[in-house]
This record gives C-alpha cells, sequence and structure tokens, in this order.
C-alpha cells in the first residue's frame, strides 16, 4: 500500500508539472491577445484619423465647388464629392470594428482552450495527491498551494459561463503559476498522514471554504489592480493625452470592474466570515478553546475586518473609485500574508507546513 500511495503521488507532481506548462502557454496566449489587441487598436485609430481628415477635405472641397457652381449645380461630380463611408466611432467604422473584434478573439479562444485543458490535468493531480494520500489534498503549504491554485482558475472558468472576463486571464493564470511553482520549489511535501489536529471533518469545511473564497479573492485582486489601469487611463483621455494603455480597451470602464469587484467581494466576505466562525469552532474541539490568539487566528480576522471596511467604507462612506480598488488590494496581500509567512516564519499551532 505505501508503494501505491508513493506511485499516485508522482503521478499527481507529473500532472502539476504539466498543468503548470498548459498554464504557462495559456498565459503566453491571453498576454499575446492583449499586446495584439493594443497594435491593433493603433492602427484603427490611425486609420479612422487619416479617414476623418480626407471626410473634412471632401466636405471642403464640396463646398467650394457648390459656392463656385451655383445653387443648381449637382450631377455625378456633386455626389462623389460627398462622404461616403459608414458610421464612424473611436475605433473606426461600424463594420471595421466588428471584423476586427471577431480576429481579436482567436488568440482568447485559444487561451480558454487550454486554461480548460489545464484546469483538467490540474485537477488529475490533486485528486491523485488526494487518492494517494487518504485523505482531502490540504494538510500541508504544498497542497494548499496546489489546491488552492486549481480552484482559482476553475472559479475564473465558471465566471467566464456568465461573464466574458477573458481580460483577467493573464493576471488569473500569472498568479496560479506563481503558486505552482512555490509549491514544486519552496514548498514540496511527499505524501502523508496529517498531524492529529488536523484529522477533523473540519478539515474539509473549514479549509475548502477558504480556499474558494480565496480564490474570489483572487479575482477581485486582479479586477481592483485593472481598474486603477483603467482609472489612470481615462483620466489621460479626459486630459487630451496619448493613450499608452490601448489594450486596456478590452477591459470594461473603471466604474463597471469596481461594481463586479463589490459584488464578488460581498460574496467572498460571507465565506470568509464562516471561515473565520468554522474555524473558532474547529478550534474549541481540537485545543478546547474558541479563540486563543494564535498567529493564524490574529490574521485571519485582520483579513475580515479590512474587507468588512472595504464593504463599509464603500456601501455607507462614499469610498468609492482608487480608493476602494487599493483597500481591495490591501485585503489580498494579508491573504497572502496569511497564507505563506503566517504558516512558515510564525510559530503556532497552524504551522503546519511541513518544512
Amino acid at each position: 500500500m505505501p508503494a501505491i500511495n508513493e506511485t499516485l503521488g508522482q503521478y499527481s507532481e507529473l500532472f502539476m508539472l504539466l498543468a503548470a506548462g498548459t498554464y504557462t502557454v495559456a498565459f503566453i496566449a491571453f498576454a499575446w491577445d492583449l499586446a495584439k489587441s493594443s497594435k491593433t487598436f493603433h492602427a484603427v485609430d490611425l486609420k479612422a484619423a487619416a479617414n476623418s481628415t480626407s471626410e473634412k477635405v471632401a466636405v471642403a472641397a464640396g463646398r467650394v465647388g457648390a459656392a463656385l457652381s451655383g445653387p443648381d449645380a449637382g450631377g455625378p461630380a456633386g455626389r462623389a464629392e460627398r462622404p461616403t463611408s459608414g458610421p464612424t466611432y473611436a475605433g473606426g467604422t461600424a463594420a471595421g470594428d466588428m471584423r476586427y473584434t471577431a480576429e481579436r478573439r482567436v488568440p482568447a479562444r485559444v487561451a480558454v482552450a487550454l486554461t480548460v485543458l489545464g484546469v483538467l490535468i490540474h485537477g488529475a493531480g490533486v485528486v491523485t495527491r488526494a487518492l494517494g494520500a487518504g485523505r482531502v489534498p490540504w494538510g500541508n503549504m504544498y497542497e494548499f498551494l496546489t489546491t488552492g491554485a486549481f480552484v482559482a482558475v476553475a472559479v475564473f472558468l465558471l465566471t467566464l459561463i456568465r461573464r466574458d472576463l477573458r481580460f483577467l486571464g493573464t493576471f488569473v493564470l500569472g498568479l496560479a503559476i506563481i503558486m505552482l511553482v512555490a509549491a514544486s520549489v519552496s514548498f514540496w511535501t511527499p505524501v502523508g498522514h496529517l498531524v492529529p489536529a488536523l484529522q477533523s471533518y473540519w478539515l474539509i469545511i473549514h479549509v475548502s471554504i477558504a480556499v474558494l473564497s480565496s480564490a474570489l479573492f483572487t479575482l477581485t485582486f486582479a479586477m481592483s489592480v485593472l481598474q486603477l489601469l483603467q482609472s489612470y487611463r481615462q483620466k489621460n483621455l479626459a486630459a487630451g493625452r496619448k493613450d499608452n494603455l490601448a489594450f486596456m480597451r478590452v477591459v470594461p470602464n473603471a466604474l463597471s470592474l469596481e461594481n463586479l469587484s463589490y459584488r464578488i467581494n460581498a460574496i467572498a466576505f460571507i465565506g470568509w466570515t464562516f471561515t473565520l466562525m468554522f474555524g473558532a469552532i474547529w478550534a474549541e474541539k481540537a485545543w478546547g478553546r474558541f479563540w486563543g490568539w494564535d498567529p493564524k487566528e490574529v490574521w485571519t480576522f485582520v483579513i475580515w475586518v479590512v474587507y468588512a471596511g472595504y464593504l463599509h467604507a464603500r456601501a455607507t462612506r462614499g469610498w468609492t473609485g482608487t480608493r476602494a480598488a487599493w483597500l481591495s488590494i490591501v485585503g489580498y496581500a494579508c491573504v497572502i500574508i496569511n497564507f505563506t509567512l503566517v504558516n512558515t516564519v510564525f510559530n503556532g499551532l497552524h504551522s503546519y507546513s511541513g518544512l
């Protein structure tokens, strides 16, 4: 039996490696989509500006010709001087935008397909790790990082069913790749049994909700970063400056990003509240007290306070725009600290990294 468990563990590591490679290719495809959009939008802008100048010249020439020929002038020559192009918008003609949109989404569609393939391979790695360990696969930092990356990517793909959030692909996959690399390089732990305190059904309840909430916080972190970039871009455009972030045209405006981030943060906050509550109940069953000021408990509460402050400030105090985005980013920074430094540096009852 130990030999079988070890073999399953080796298969799991192979699946994780293949998933990381697939995610990397998908990450490149998402980045290519953004870079291609930037160049194409710039070319569309130049063409639109040239067409606008030509139309103005044609209209001016028509007026001059009408003035010289008199009010009864007409015929083919006069009609030819009138602009004949279709309706134009900020990015060019309507037909041109439709053709461009269909072309631009090709790299994004390829990236999504690769991400689906990657998450299936990743899921196989998580399952084989669980079978090899004979338990849920989040008993140490290696397992938590690999499972957390899987859930983050899976949640991203599920959201694509309802909303076109492919612009988040570069950020989400980038974080997932970092988590997988960190798990393999710094936190690798062989398949083994859990310490007695973790041998409880509360591990499934408490940690699964924490992982799901963290995955949602990952999405809102990416949205907050994009919100800051979009806000900066919109201010530059309003001031008449050059658009140096043309790829951000594929991203919704700052207000839309903020509203969506707020709604997802509200859902994730509810999950984190249950994480805190169930953790306290588990602590009472494992150690005989609900709260003991353990570093992990303290940071879990700090995260709850930061996101509670974010939701309250935005809903009642008018903390919108960049202030709300920065507060969301601070909350995610606390999440990162909680799942890295607290597990590996601070001594406490929750130090289960396996190092």
